[in-house]
Order: C-alpha cells, then sequence, then structure tokens
C-alpha cells in the first residue's frame, strides 16, 4: 500500500511541479500574469482582470492540500508498525511463557523456535516502517519544493498589483 501511494503521490507532485515551475517562468519572462491554474483561466485571456492576493493565497492553499493528501497515511504506517511488530513480539513471548509452563520444559530447542517466531514479528514492523518511512520524507520535500515555486508566483504576482496602482504624493 505504502508503495502504491508513492508511487501516485510522486507522478502527481512531478506533474505539479513541472507545471509550476513552467508557470513561474512564464510570470518571470512576462508571458503570462497569472499562474497556470483553472482559478485563473479568465484573468489569463483578460490582462486588465489582476490577481488579488486573497485569491492568491486561496490558489496557494489548494495546491498544498492538494499536494499533501496520502501524506498523513505514510506518516501513520511509518510511526504505528514497529508498535505494532512489537506487540506481535510481546504476544509470541507470551505464549513462549505459556509453553514453558505446560510442558515444565526450558531446553532451547523448545524456547528458540517460538523467540524466532517472535523477532519475525518486530522485523516485519520495522521492515514496514522503514520504506513508508523514506517515503514520507522523499514526498514531503516535494511538496516542500512545490510550495516554493507556488509561493514564488504569489510574491511576485502580490508586488505587482502592488506596483500597479498608483500612489498619491503627499
Amino acid at each position: 500500500m505504502t508503495l502504491w501511494v508513492f508511487v501516485y503521490k510522486s507522478i502527481v507532485l512531478k506533474a505539479y511541479l513541472r507545471r509550476e515551475m513552467q508557470s513561474l517562468s512564464n510570470i518571470l519572462s512576462g508571458k503570462q500574469d497569472a499562474p497556470e491554474h483553472f482559478m485563473f483561466s479568465n484573468r489569463r485571456k483578460d490582462s486588465t482582470k489582476k490577481c488579488s492576493k486573497e485569491l492568491l493565497q486561496a490558489w496557494k492553499h489548494q495546491i498544498l492540500k492538494q499536494s499533501t493528501t496520502g501524506l498523513a497515511l505514510l506518516s501513520i504506517v511509518s510511526s504505528t508498525a514497529p508498535f505494532i511488530g512489537l506487540f506481535g513480539t510481546v504476544v509470541e513471548i507470551l505464549e513462549a511463557f505459556n509453553s514453558l509452563g505446560a510442558l515444565g520444559q526450558a531446553s532451547f530447542g523448545v524456547i528458540a523456535p517460538i523467540i524466532s517466531k517472535a523477532l519475525i514479528a518486530t522485523a516485519g514492523g520495522i521492515l514496514t516502517a522503514i520504506p513508508a518511512y523514506s517515503f514520507y520524507l522523499i514526498l514531503k520535500r516535494k511538496v516542500y519544493d512545490l510550495s516554493v515555486y507556488v509561493q514564488m508566483q504569489v510574491d511576485i504576482l502580490s508586488s505587482q498589483e502592488t506596483l500597479n496602482y498608483p500612489r498619491e504624493v503627499f
């Protein structure tokens, strides 16, 4: 499951990053005066309409919300999987003590298979958590990169809006 979340979000974030990098490049070169997003389609057609700071902030929040979906799942899996594995280990060790009490023996041949089974539960939890946490960090970095491109567009367009208003001289 974590692999599918990672693959899907990687593809989506790559497309978002490509779009926002191109949009920023176009804004900086003067080819467009609004971000490449459906919220601004009317403003790109009519150059007299300017983007308000509120609209830019709403766009930024929408992009960041869309880009972070699925990250909570990876975070939860990576933080809870070791505990689930530890719980399995505790259950298996309790079963080992139960078997020891029932058999009345404490030989290595009796204890070793049960302890081995218990450690497999711990290893399973750790092997689940490590990729999930790694995927989470990789995607979190991509979301950060996306947020930087979006924030740069917001800053540039907000400063242009301020510069376009005539100032009264006192």
